[in-house]
């Protein structure tokens, strides 16, 4: 494991003294149904992420309700907010406020280490790394609380694990999570195993243009996870879904 990753999970393990339920249970959006209502449309399946690291600040008041109705509005299938705070500058309120400001699904993206963290705060999917957390344990305790996990995985046997975890959405992250490089050719070699395995697959991490997640799209994924092409540059997400094109030719 990467020394950045080893930082923020002891970061992670500190906070989580102060961590408290906050709900019972809810009534989740489908990622999956949203997914194909959006390639039904022509679109490309984009979960655009709020991601404060990428601009180097934390959101203001209001921005992440903000940037969620656009991200709606540009054809993105689903909302993704980083909550970890001491690296990625995220927060629980920036989550509460994507959620509310939005119809599509949304999901909590944070490095969840045990079932004290997933009722910290509604969404409708959590990530779950398989490399760092006791998935089979943590899938079960998630949708307990009326929300689906999105399992992270990096290679085959994580994938396998998933699979037999009873995990339904995969996400294939093409960064490595010990050295930090991204390579797209994770995603062709595991995409397509996934979808032999009956699973909801989503590309994370590289993708920074509309040929990039095309590329995605021909291995085999149900939907894209981008997070810093597009908080630098918003106008990019409509490229990159299609919904300019659309417009276009209206």
């Amino acid at each position: 494991m990467h020394p950045l990753i080893e930082g923020i999970l002891s970061a992670t393990e500190l906070r989580m003294a102060g961590v408290k339920q906050s709900f019972d249970s809810l009534e989740s959006r489908d990622l999956i149904g949203s997914a194909i209502s959006a390639r039904e449309k022509g679109l490309i399946p984009v979960i655009a992420e709020i991601k404060p690291r990428a601009i180097s600040r934390p959101m203001r008041a209001g921005e992440a309700g903000e940037m969620a109705r656009f991200y709606e509005s540009m054809g993105a299938c689903g909302i993704s907010v980083l909550t970890e705070p001491t690296y990625f500058l995220g927060s629980i309120s920036s989550l509460e406020e994507a959620r509310t400001s939005t119809t599509i699904p949304v999901l909590r993206k944070d490095f969840i280490i045990n079932r004290k963290q997933i009722r910290e705060a509604e969404a409708d999917l959590v990530l779950l790394i398989a490399s760092i957390a006791d998935i089979e344990d943590l899938i079960e305790d998630v949708r307990a609380a009326g929300m689906e996990p999105l399992v992270e995985v990096h290679d085959e046997d994580e994938l396998d694990r998933a699979a037999d975890s009873g995990a339904l959405i995969v996400g294939i992250n093409n960064r490595d999570l010990r050295t930090l490089e991204v390579d797209l050719r994770r995603f062709e070699a595991l995409g397509p195993i996934a979808r032999d395995l009956g699973l909801f697959t989503v590309a994370e991490s590289g993708v920074g243009s509309r040929e990039d997640a095309m590329r995605m799209m021909r291995a085999g994924a149900d939907a894209i996870l981008i997070g810093t092409s597009i908080m630098k540059n918003p106008a990019l997400l409509g490229e990159i879904t299609g919904i300019d094109m659309l417009a276009g030719r209206r």
